[in-house]
């Protein structure tokens, strides 16, 4: 038998080689594959999960992100979005679980009574959808035990719990005007919730969902992001306090409209802010409780749009005004700083100005006199601002407007803001110029005077106004902090200092005594401005403020527009008065506190004491002795009162001068002129207090005259000289320059209002 040899292949090294090659390619091949999934996973993971679940019966949901909230400057909760649930029914689920149909009612109807008929009606309408809400805005203690139900029980089927969100502010009507409201879809309307809208959005995250082979839901869930969170600068409690005085205000008197602002000077940071009537951000298009049940009944759609858009506007930024005396100590701060005045100046008042053939006249109609700079803003004399700002020229006093932003916008991070009008410089002619002097023929914003004001007092620098400190994210991590931006530098310390002062001694002594908080120290100016069109009796008052008066913490600022239901309108002790009720209450709740007098600042008397009047002088009236208060300042008391004019250039205006009333104690009237034989006087010599014992002009008693001071202090500004001969004055000034101007006393049926202008018939 012959042996078969089988030959057996070695497997030699050259194979081995080739063996490991083959390998290695085919794991390079497995780790390149492995990464590229990888890579798909990461970069395009969604694009193809959703290609796989469109192949599939599957449900896709919004998960909504959570809006930012709203704190105050403490952290108070202003707005904030809380979670609501919907609950869902899968109608087509539901029927391919026939069987779970009687259990599923069962439990809808033991925990939120949803009638049976409801459910099945559903099933028979709608037997395709995938997607049916049931219940709206369950809160979380009312889904809990349901959502467990469902996860333990296998009977119920077609039924899940979708999230939303709604905004809600806990305290409805705090601070409408600063935070604004939002719709269902997270959009902002007005205030912080408009200006920071992209701030305060998120990102909706969106979870998948399709059927596997037993009918259970197979979820991918991409998860949303979340809004950031906003810290405003106001502050709740004063917040509180400026809306409840404005809200009896408007209930004991009322007015066409009101504001209230209150600021940090020293950062621009806003304290409190509001207008008008307030309205709840949780329904603001709810007019009930500001228009009566048979208002709304008589509006038409278009009205009731018109008062919503009236009632959420804040007049604060987008109301212009005149701003009256309030302006006054810019005037007087461009002198100085220009050094075209010094804190020495001193100017006469003889009641009015001749400007551009018109008679511009002075709140005390009879003139103030002689006056230090301080008193002309402590007496607001309409008169010496004049004469200061035809010293300044108009190029100065409008390239100074603009510096302090008159005529353009803040910059407030709030929407809506108006830049104000201001008269051109082409335009901005004698008259204008006059006029502008005392704050009036330009229109101006509070927050605009406040802010300005701002640097008036806190040493010259101007601050953009902002109410947002800081955002923070999700997390409560600051991402962004909003520190204070310093714009310009308006005014030197110098001419802030002297400001302050000023200030200081017009509230104390001056026309803003109502405004007065005992122990506090406070300086502010008071303004009466008339509206167009003029002679209608319609005005604005205010009262503009820094409290403590020379460090000041903060500055408020009250508007009232045509005040109801008082004696007159032009009375600026209405703003002064509204304005020492709310810092009763708002200076300790912001942790300021009294401090006493500045004694320094206030006139003595013979004997060291501080004297109680704005000038430091006292009034007599010697037919019994009394002392007079001269306190309200823009208002032109002598009501229908009729002025013989006479052109007086006599060496010596005695007590025969036709139509004169003046009664004096020796039976001879007071000489304005003092003897000078061309009828000028210089304002340095002006007498009106004789030493002979003659009764001065300021002083002249007619007891037929109903609006002479008479010693009850009901009219402090009744001065009444009853001289019917109107001189021609002249006015020293700081510059050595004398201007003869005749005054025009043609009052009769005058309505003594403040700031009137009234045309010369030898003008335009």
């Amino acid at each position: 038998m012959e042996k078969t040899t089988v030959k057996i292949k070695q497997f030699t090294s050259r194979m081995q080689a080739r063996l490991l090659l083959v390998f290695c390619v085919i794991t390079l091949l497995l780790a390149g594959l492995i990464g590229r999934l990888i890579y798909i996973m990461e970069t395009d993971g969604e694009r193809y999960a959703k290609q796989v679940l469109s192949r599939q019966t599957y449900v896709s949901s919004v998960i909504p992100y959570k809006r930012g909230e709203i704190l105050d400057r403490n952290g108070t909760v202003l707005a904030r979005s809380e979670l609501r649930y919907r609950l869902i029914l899968d109608p087509e689920n539901l029927l391919l679980n026939s069987d779970k149909i009687p259990s599923t009612i069962k439990a809808l109807n033991e925990y939120f009574q949803i009638e049976p008929d409801t459910i099945n009606k559903i099933l028979e309408e709608s037997p395709k959808s995938r997607y049916k809400i049931l219940l709206d805005n369950l809160q979380l203690a009312q889904v809990e035990e349901f959502k467990k139900l469902i996860k333990q029980d296998s009977n119920i089927k077609g039924l899940w719990f979708e999230e939303k969100y709604i905004r809600a502010y806990p305290y409805d009507t705090l601070a409408c005007d600063v935070i604004g409201f939002t719709s269902a879809d997270n959009k902002g309307y007005f205030g912080i919730e408009e200006y920071y809208n992209e701030e305060l959005n998120g990102k909706n995250g969106r979870e998948y969902g399709y059927y596997d082979s037993s009918l259970n839901i197979e979820r991918i869930v991409k998860k949303p992001q979340n809004g950031n969170t906003i810290v405003s600068t106001i502050d709740v409690n004063a917040q509180r306090i400026v809306q409840k005085h404005i809200r009896q205000f408007l209930e004991e008197f009322g007015s066409k409209s009101i504001g209230v602002l209150v600021m940090d000077p020293n950062s621009g940071e806003i304290i409190a802010m509001h207008s008008n009537y307030e309205y709840n951000l949780n329904s603001p298009r709810n007019l009930e409780g500001i228009f009566s049940e048979e208002e709304l009944a008589n509006m038409t759609l278009e009205q009731k749009i018109e008062a919503m858009n009236r009632i959420w506007k804040n007049d604060i930024i987008s109301s212009g005004y005149e701003p009256g005396s309030t302006f006054k100590p810019f005037t007087v701060a461009i002198g100085l700083e220009e050094a075209i005045i010094t804190e020495n100046s001193s100017f006469y008042c003889d009641g009015s100005e001749q400007v551009g053939g018109w008679t511009i006249r002075c709140n005390a109609r009879y003139g103030h006199g002689e006056l230090t700079l301080a008193e002309t803003l402590m007496k607001s004399c309409n008169d010496a601002m004049m004469q200061i700002s035809r010293l300044e020229g108009r190029d100065l006093f409008y390239k100074y407007q603009k510096y302090f932003s008159f005529g353009q916008k803040t910059g407030i991070d709030l929407p809506g803001e108006e830049s104000g009008i201001i008269t051109s410089l082409d335009n901005l002619n004698a008259a204008e110029l006059a006029t502008s002097s005392f704050g009036q023929t330009f229109n101006v914003t509070m927050l605009q005077m406040a802010a300005a004001f701002s640097s008036l007092v806190n040493g010259g620098y101007y601050y953009q106004p902002h109410v947002v400190k800081e955002i923070m994210n999700d997390e409560k991590a600051t991402i962004k902090k909003i520190d204070p931006l310093l714009i310009r530098r308006t005014v030197s310390d110098e001419t802030s200092r002297f400001i302050r002062e000023a200030m200081y001694q017009t509230v104390e002594m001056g026309t803003a005594k109502p405004a007065k908080v005992e122990g506090y120290t406070i300086g502010g100016k008071t303004g009466t401005a008339e509206k167009f069109p003029r002679n209608q009796g319609n005005y604005v008052v205010s009262f503009l403020g820094a409290v403590p008066a020379l460090n000041p913490e903060i500055v408020i600022y009250v508007v009232i527009d045509e005040p109801q239901n008082v004696e007159r309108q032009d009375d600026s002790s209405i703003a002064t008065k509204f304005a020492s009720r709310i810092m009763k209450e708002l200076l300790p709740a912001l942790g300021i506190y009294p401090e006493g007098e500045i004694d320094y600042l206030l006139p003595k008397d013979g004997n060291g004491v501080s004297v109680g009047d704005e000038t430091g002088a006292r009034i007599i009236d010697n037919t019994d002795g009394n002392t007079l208060d001269d306190e309200k300042e823009d208002t032109s008391e002598n009501l229908n009162q009729t002025d013989e004019t006479a052109n007086d250039n006599t060496a010596d205006n005695s007590g025969s001068n036709t139509g004169s009333n003046t009664n004096n104690a020796s039976g001879n009237s007071t000489n304005i002129n003092s003897g000078n034989a061309n009828g000028n006087t210089n304002a340095g010599s002006s007498d009106q207090n004789t030493s002979n014992g003659n009764n001065s002009n300021r002083n002249g008693n007619n007891s037929s005259n109903d609006n002479n001071l008479n010693g009850n202090g009901t009219n402090d500004n009744n001065v009444n000289n009853n001289n019917s001969s109107s001189n021609s004055t002249n006015i020293s000034n700081d510059a050595g320059e004398d201007s003869n101007l005749e005054v025009n006393q043609n009052t009769q049926n005058s309505n003594g209002h403040n700031d009137s202008i009234d045309e010369n018939p030898n003008g335009p």
